[in-house]
């Protein structure tokens, strides 16, 4: 059997586009589109700020219920705030804002459950 170097490699095979993948990939364009009307994009992002801010509140009351991850849910919660900031920066330079402003109302609504979570503790 010769050497890994000497073997021929296989082809990459891609594989078959469906119906569903092509779905998938559209579905960002799709809701831009769906939220071109004011009323709808403002509901949009009043509910993910709403539910960001119950994810916040939520991880900060098992957390403190259980008393075991304490600093390690803070550490998980630090880290996902400054990788959605790094994010940010890519987001700036393109076309679709509605993943911007979908971006920051989920950390606001983030930070913001955790620290009235933490402001209950006071």
């Amino acid at each position: 059997m010769p050497p890994l170097s000497q073997q021929p490699r296989l082809p990459q095979t891609r594989f078959q586009q469906t119906r569903f993948q092509r779905s998938i990939t559209q579905a960002g364009d799709r809701l831009e589109a769906w939220a071109q009307n004011p009323w709808r994009r403002l509901s949009l992002l009043l509910i993910v700020l709403l539910s960001a801010t119950v994810f916040g509140g939520s991880v900060g009351a098992i957390t403190g219920a259980l008393s075991l991850l304490d600093p390690l849910a803070a550490l998980i919660c630090v880290i996902a705030l400054e990788v959605a900031c790094r994010w940010r920066r890519s987001l700036i330079s393109q076309p679709m804002r509605l993943r911007l402003q979908v971006l920051d109302m989920a950390r606001l609504g983030l930070l913001y459950g955790l620290l009235l979570d933490g402001f209950k503790l006071l």
